[in-house]
């Protein structure tokens, strides 16, 4: 791939929208087991977030069913914590509100670029709390000419990790930490297909697989800011109209990226809309996407 076709290097997540179908008990899981604060109000819906940073928009969709587990779509929301403190603040408030039932604790891992732990909110959404681990340590290797990413799933004990990182200082202040969206993880039919799509299409460069199930993107050398598995959805056809993903945002530097970014998909054949300064279209299981400038 030619270099003015890949995603410019300090592309970004944005806001993830998630359709719920019941809004004040979603809102309250984000605040209580999250630490996210309420930023703005928008056609009844909800955006929350951290240290002013747009994280989660949820949007009432009453009326729509919860997504077959099997289905294209959200696998989880990753939110980056700026130190291990934070991160193990967060990760203690999400498993105190796991415990009345309201969300599940899933696991955790060393990724050895990151540490890990795993959620889903009330309404099955996944949810990732992590931290990176210094860039300088992460390890490549290169394999027929393509660069990639060494990760791992280490065990990462949470009862151990909690006690090593937190601190009354972190808890305190929680909600005044900064966060970001630090990759979105989704659900796909096939990863051949992802990778035509969000590579060779989108311009996110290829940082890793795993045996074939699953693909890891990134731009500017990160480990990935977008993933696509199949473990539980091989074969999906196109989304239904369900709760779960509403939008994923993607963020680049300026109008000239997104327009470029326009003339790929024209070039593809895939419909898009574009205003000049955002860029929205659908992904081959039409997980919905957009592009806007920072």
């Amino acid at each position: 791939m030619m270099t003015d076709d890949l995603l410019p290097a300090d592309t970004a997540m944005g806001t993830v929208m998630l359709k719920v179908g019941d809004l004040d008990r979603m809102a309250n899981y984000y605040r209580s087991a999250l630490g996210l604060v309420d930023t703005a109000e928008s056609d009844g819906g909800l955006y929350l977030g951290r240290a002013g940073e747009r994280l989660i928009h949820l949007a009432p969709a009453a009326g729509l069913k919860l997504p077959d587990p099997t289905e294209a779509g959200l696998f989880h929301t990753a939110l980056l914590f700026r130190d291990r403190a934070d991160l193990a603040a967060t990760v203690a408030s999400a498993a105190h509100v796991a415990q009345s039932a309201e969300g599940r604790y899933v696991g955790s891992a060393d990724h050895l670029v990151s540490e890990a732990f795993y959620f889903s909110d009330p309404e099955g959404n996944g949810i990732e709390l992590y931290f990176d681990k210094p860039r300088e340590t992460w390890d490549w290797t290169i394999s027929q000419g393509k660069r990639t990413v060494v990760m791992d799933n280490a065990p990462l004990p949470a009862r151990q990790y909690l006690e090593s990182n937190l601190t009354e200082e972190s808890v305190t202040k929680q909600q005044q930490a900064a966060a970001d969206v630090g990759h979105v993880h989704l659900q796909v039919g096939d990863v051949q297909t992802a990778e035509q799509f969000y590579v060779s299409t989108l311009g996110f460069e290829r940082t890793a697989g795993w045996h074939g199930q699953a693909l890891f993107v990134s731009a500017g050398g990160y480990h990935h800011h977008m993933a696509m598995n199949v473990w539980n959805s091989r074969g999906a056809g196109p989304r239904k109209d369900t709760l779960g993903l509403g939008e994923v945002l993607i963020r680049v530097p300026t109008a000239d990226e997104v327009g470029a970014l326009a003339e790929r998909l024209k070039s593809a054949g895939i419909e898009h809309h574009h205003t000049g300064q955002e860029l929205r279209f659908d992904d081959p299981w039409r997980n919905k996407l957009r592009v806007s400038a920072s």
